[in-house]
């Protein structure tokens, strides 16, 4: 019979979904609110009996999804509460899309670079620069440099000064978010990403189109490179 499933292959549940669904569980029996804290990351690990790097990966997850915000020193924050059906959905929705998300960054922003390194203009390096500062800042403190890789994209896209490719940018970017936050989770990322932004400055300071695309596509094949939320 079409579409029926019969004796196919049961999928095991990833143990990160398993933990996943017992975050959530947590948040309605304690009755969390937006703005509450989740417990530790080692208090988690010892309570559901999992390693650390399996609640990392579930937290991950969750805040992939915009169900937490996870802020360096404060620890997982809710942003709101959702169905643990919703979350699991929107998981493997997540999964299934990435290799789309990745040729549209890939497309969109190799141009956007290579425009960027012929239309800058000395404010527009300055804004470039400023984004690094926070991205480096971030990261020596022991945060991920989230909010400096945003802002970096978002003034290289500036640079290029094109209205038509900074509305796609736009129009893509709660799908960039996804991708940031699940490449720059995994240990060594920030520091490598950071690297990369500062080869597309250069090629875009030295004003070389050329050098500025080949950079932005290595940066975009190295943050494409994610594993978190990988079957196991």
């Amino acid at each position: 019979m079409a579409g029926a499933r019969g004796l196919d292959r049961v999928e095991r549940p990833r143990l990160y979904e398993q933990v996943v669904e017992r975050l959530l569980d947590h948040v309605i029996e304690q009755r969390l609110r937006p703005g509450d804290r989740l417990p530790p990351e080692r208090d988690l690990a010892e309570r559901l009996g999992v390693s650390r790097a399996t609640v990392a990966q579930a937290l991950v997850a969750l805040e992939v999804l915009g169900v937490i915000d996870v802020q360096h020193g404060n620890g997982a924050v809710l942003r709101y509460r959702p169905s643990s059906a919703a979350v699991l959905r929107g998981l493997r929705e997540h999964t299934d899309r990435l290799p789309d998300i990745v040729d549209a960054r890939s497309a969109v922003e190799t141009k956007i670079a290579e425009l960027a390194a012929l239309r800058r203009t000395p404010e527009d390096l300055a804004a470039v620069e400023d984004a690094l500062e926070v991205m480096d800042r971030d990261i020596a403190r022991g945060g991920r440099g989230l909010h400096g890789d945003e802002l970096f994209h978002g003034a290289v896209t500036a640079a290029a000064h094109s209205a038509v490719l900074a509305r796609l940018m736009t129009f893509i970017s709660d799908l960039v978010r996804e991708t940031r936050i699940e490449s720059l989770s995994q240990e060594g990322r920030p520091e490598r990403s950071l690297e990369s932004h500062r080869a597309i400055a250069r090629a875009i300071r030295a004003q070389d189109p050329e050098a500025a695309a080949r950079a932005m596509v290595e940066h975009i094949r190295l943050v494409s490179d994610v594993a978190v939320l990988r079957p196991e």
